[in-house]
């Protein structure tokens, strides 16, 4: 390997080997075997499909950063599966509440959005050892989010869990202002028909999968597949007509709308999670005011309720993801320099140097 090139055996392996030895002590004490629903199984394997395939290919958009992309996304999954349901464990336990394993498991998977969703504002920028610890630190702020919501506001925790996109949206958008901006002038991170194809794919996995996600945790599954399917379905149509028209030669194309930000946002999680999360707690606010529109002396609260669960998730997200930013960008984490940020090379061994693969 090259000498310009920094050699991570003195921290990642020891890091990763030490939290997998701590979870296996952990499980193995927390974790008694018994009889599981596996009715639930099929829930969790549409979830974890989405995770890993849709996930895992979505970020697939930089020319040169393929097989960090797959990699450290896998590699942040596993780790951060077992680290979301060790969590969970113990607020269980100080709420003295049960809950089988494969829920659990079900909730760590879906826990992990956050994560994903926040690596993608940094793709690229952030070395192994960061994500990691970014991934500890995120999901034990997301958890007492949760809880916070469940406690203080009674929040359902379905409910709760579907603020995962906002708030690993500007959680991430926080960590990466920490950063240093690539310049302008670099074409590393630059797209190729065969990138945004593979991000293209991704695409459809999570589009597949995503009535999955939003009703594995519903009480009223039925409805919730429903209504996220032919949201999907118009979103998609629209995306094909908004594609055509914002075109100057009326052609389709993989990206028609991502607007810049001062701030840079690797992935754009702010227009693709951010926003839409954002829309999406308006629209439930405007939902609940009519359906309730009949009972106005409970509307206030309910409305003040699910605002009040907003604000509270997207203050935390802001405040600890910047925390977290500062915090890792030490120097002690070994910051990825400038020059070398979207390089697979930096961090992956191939038979030759190559770099336009």
């Amino acid at each position: 390997m090259p000498s310009s090139y920094r050699n991570f055996r003195n921290s990642v392996p020891w890091l990763i080997l030490s939290l997998e030895a701590v979870f296996i002590v952990l499980f193995n004490v927390l974790f008694p075997y018994d009889g599981e629903l596996m009715k639930s199984y099929p829930a969790f394997q549409d979830v974890n499909h989405m995770m890993i395939f849709g996930f895992g290919f979505f970020l697939m958009f930089l020319k040169r950063y393929g097989f960090s992309t797959t990699g450290f996304n896998l590699l942040l999954m596993v780790l951060g599966v077992q680290c979301s349901m060790l969590i969970d464990t113990f607020i269980l336990l100080l709420q003295e509440k049960s809950q089988h394993h494969l829920e659990r498991l079900i909730e760590a998977a879906m826990s992990m959005t956050a994560v994903v969703i926040s690596t993608g504002a940094v793709l690229g920028k952030a070395n192994p050892v960061q994500l990691i610890l970014m991934t500890v630190l995120e999901l034990i702020v997301f958890r007492m989010t949760r809880w916070m919501n469940d406690t203080f506001l009674q929040v359902t925790d379905n409910i709760s869990m579907m603020h995962v996109h906002l708030f690993g949206a500007y959680f991430g958008l926080a960590f990466s202002s920490c950063f240093s901006e690539p310049s302008p002038r670099t074409d590393k991170n630059a797209r190729t028909p065969k990138s945004d194809l593979l991000s293209m794919l991704g695409t459809l996995f999570l589009w597949v999968f995503w009535p999955s996600f939003n009703s594995v945790l519903s009480d009223s599954k039925w409805r919730a597949i429903y209504n996220t399917y032919f949201g999907l379905a118009v979103s998609a149509v629209t995306a094909f007509a908004l594609s055509v028209l914002t075109t100057k030669d009326g052609k389709f194309r993989m990206r028609c709308l991502n607007p810049p930000l001062k701030l840079h946002d690797t992935s754009g999680v702010h227009f693709t999670f951010g926003m839409p999360a954002v829309l999406g707690a308006l629209a439930q606010v405007i939902l609940l005011i009519i359906k309730n529109w009949n009972n106005l002396p409970s509307l206030g609260y309910l409305v003040m309720i699910q605002v009040g669960a907003f604000c509270l998730t997207i203050s935390v997200a802001l405040i600890t993801g910047l925390i977290a930013g500062l915090i890792l960008n030490l120097r002690l984490f070994k910051t990825t320099p400038v020059s070398k940020y979207f390089e697979d090379q930096f961090y992956w061994e191939f038979p030759h140097l190559a770099v336009g693969f």
